[in-house]
């Protein structure tokens, strides 16, 4: 069963550039070591030059708890907090929908 969740950031006022540096080396790693991360995206919020929404999704929650496990994943929960003003983390479950990417056979158990 997939694994999504949606962050909500508030970036430090003078600190969006120094947050989204840590976002690219973060999200490089994860495109170079985790092939069970499905998406992984940071927007900006129009308007709101603070704000981030991540959307991830995971092959599975054992995806998730690798991804978490990973030395990129730990430097950026360490690095950003002081970087931010508030953290809003909601976990998804899927009822229905398309999916984003075609799952190869690699990846089937």
């Amino acid at each position: 069963m997939p694994f999504a969740l949606v962050v909500r950031f508030t970036v430090r006022p003078g600190a969006e550039a120094q947050f989204d540096a840590l976002v690219a080396e973060t999200v490089a790693a994860i495109r170079d070591s985790e092939p069970e991360t499905l998406v992984y995206a940071c927007h900006r919020a129009v308007g709101e030059p603070g704000r981030r929404t991540f959307y991830e999704l995971y092959r599975d929650r054992a995806a998730f708890e690798m991804h978490e496990s990973m030395a990129h994943t730990r430097r950026f929960l360490a690095e950003r907090e002081a970087l931010l003003e508030a953290t809003d983390v909601e976990f998804l479950s899927l009822v229905d929908g398309r999916a984003p990417v075609k799952v190869t056979a690699e990846f089937d158990a």
